[in-house]
């Protein structure tokens, strides 16, 4: 870590006099800003980590608060249904609609010493009673739509800043527990003690608050307090169902989340959008203003930085890894399954389990980015290569969690099992960078396969067998229209087995081809009229 350390003072003060900054060394973000689309890559010493697009116009619903009206209640699921005026009714669970329901295990509590008389405890037996049909209710939209599934939420509000998240509806305090230098946390621990709350609510600090003096905490604090302020005045002088709060775009976004004191430069080629992050980010750090600059070519900023190749791979189904191994990933409707390979990986003489571990090691590292690129969630199933030792086994665990700590989406990882399988969830907050970007084929229609030439002979010539049964004999005339390369093979190989179907029937096929068509694609008509000749 040390040498590390020294290693990037020594790169920072070289850049500062040169004026030249290296492309492939540290961590940095590019911006691209185009008339439909925005595009933001974080890179680290040239290699894309992290990648988000959202299109012009559109609104980013995770994170966004709406006033809503309860419109029914299903026992069953222990959930409800909120009208939040979107297309779909939000999902909102009994367990999200407990104020104390919240996720602990990311923060150490701390207690402000509040005394006072203790709020009875809430059960979600006690919702429906809370929350009955019609009535009003504050939600935050904490997983997006995916398919014909609607939003989820949450009654747990939280405001998130640089360096806090302010809950004013839950008076917990807590602190990020990637904090673990003992001093700094009893140092934040005291300054949570000392700061002036409103009553019933309660913060946390981030990891980015590290090192950080009370006066820019307190800061940060007022600034979410009356971001809160116009999101209640809004609550309350509108009806259900109605946005109070929306999400920043991922121009604010980025500003909040990414520019931290690990960040070398922000790199945009929108002059205006560099303008506005640089208003953003003034009242907090002036300093950091300067880490934000302007691209003006030539070319284009994307592949300067060659960050567009690196997301052409992202959808690749085969992704290499250095040592030459590569992993194979398959999304399905109940999990995303990923297998692992040695491929080219002979291991130069070294030993085969030094070979599988060296792949599997790699392989943990590029699933874990390759999650974070493609924004996959749900369940995730990884066929790493066969372990004889359990210390191996250990390794690759580990390297995978320690990759996976970087990740914004929640993940929980098992243990490698005996058949060399890892099973673990992936927060899934929206659709999949590969959903959102592309549609079903129509020629597949999702399989990524079609069929084959021999296959639609054989399918044609039942369908032909299917239909001249049926048809009257004097109205045997049959035209087929197919795709040229089944015409290919009925011409090559089964020109013959029509002709015996002609006789056996005393038909009249007519084939002919159409180049539009699709090669699953076949239409079977009366050749005089041109109607179609549909199976019963």
């Amino acid at each position: 870590m040390a040498l590390e350390f020294v290693k990037n003072g020594i790169r920072k003060i070289t850049q500062f006099i040169t004026g030249k900054k290296d492309p492939t060394q540290g961590t940095r973000i590019v911006i691209n800003c185009e008339k439909l689309e925005n595009r933001v890559a974080l890179l680290e010493n040239g290699i894309l980590e992290e990648y988000s697009v959202e299109r012009v116009g559109t609104t980013h619903l995770v994170g966004s608060i709406y006033k809503g009206r309860i419109k029914n209640i299903e026992q069953g699921l222990k959930a409800m249904f909120v009208d939040i005026g979107l297309e779909k009714n939000a999902f909102l669970h009994f367990w999200d609609a407990i104020p104390e329901a919240l996720n602990t295990q990311a923060m150490e509590e701390v207690s402000r010493g509040k005394g006072g008389q203790k709020k009875k405890n809430i059960s979600a037996k006690d919702i429906p009673e809370l929350y009955p049909v019609g009535s009003e209710i504050l939600v935050q939209i904490t997983k997006g739509p995916v398919g014909n599934k609607g939003p989820r939420v949450t009654t747990n509000i939280s405001l998130a800043g640089r360096l806090l998240v302010l809950m004013p509806q839950n008076e917990s305090c807590g602190i990020s527990r990637k904090i673990d230098d003992p001093k700094e946390r009893a140092r934040l621990r005291r300054i949570i003690e000392g700061l002036s709350l409103p009553e019933g609510m309660g913060i946390i600090l981030r990891t980015e608050a590290s090192g950080k003096r009370t006066r820019h905490i307190v800061r940060d604090l007022s600034i979410l307090l009356e971001q809160w302020k116009d999101i209640a005045s809004r609550r309350d002088s509108q009806k259900a169902p109605c946005c109070c709060f929306e999400e920043p775009d991922i121009f604010e976004r980025t500003v909040r989340d990414f520019l931290t004191e690990d960040l070398d430069e922000i790199v945009c080629d929108d002059p205006a959008t560099v303008d506005r992050m640089k208003e953003l980010v003034a009242p907090i750090s002036r300093r950091a203003q300067r880490r934000i600059t302007l691209f003006t070519g030539p070319g284009a900023l994307f592949e300067k930085y060659n960050v567009q190749r690196q997301i052409d791979t992202a959808f690749y189904r085969q992704v290499w890894l250095k040592c030459g191994g590569y992993i194979v990933i398959d999304q399905t409707e109940a999990l995303i399954a990923i297998d692992v390979n040695t491929g080219r990986n002979k291991g130069s003489g070294q030993n085969v389990d030094k070979v599988i571990l060296q792949t599997n090691m790699e392989a943990a590292a590029e699933v874990a980015r390759q999650l974070r690129l493609r924004n996959m969630g749900g369940l995730v199933v990884v066929d790493f290569i066969d372990m004889k030792h359990g210390k191996d086994r250990s390794a690759v665990y580990k390297s995978m969690v320690d990759h996976t700590q970087r990740d914004k989406a929640k993940t929980q990882i098992l243990q490698i099992s005996q058949f060399g399988l890892m099973e673990m969830t992936r927060q899934r907050l929206h659709e999949s960078l590969s959903d959102a970007m592309f549609e079903e084929c129509p020629h597949c229609k999702g399989h990524g396969q079609i069929k084959t030439p021999l296959t639609m002979s054989v399918e044609i010539q039942r369908r032909l067998t299917s239909v001249l049964a049926r048809l009257p004999e004097n109205g045997r005339d049959v035209l087929v229209v197919i795709h040229p390369d089944v015409m290919q093979r009925l011409r090559s190989s089964d020109d013959q087995i029509l002709v015996d179907l002609e006789r056996k029937y005393q038909a009249r096929l007519t084939f002919r081809t159409d180049p539009t068509y699709m090669r699953e694609q076949v239409l079977l008509a009366n050749s005089k009229t041109g109607e179609e000749i549909k199976l019963a």
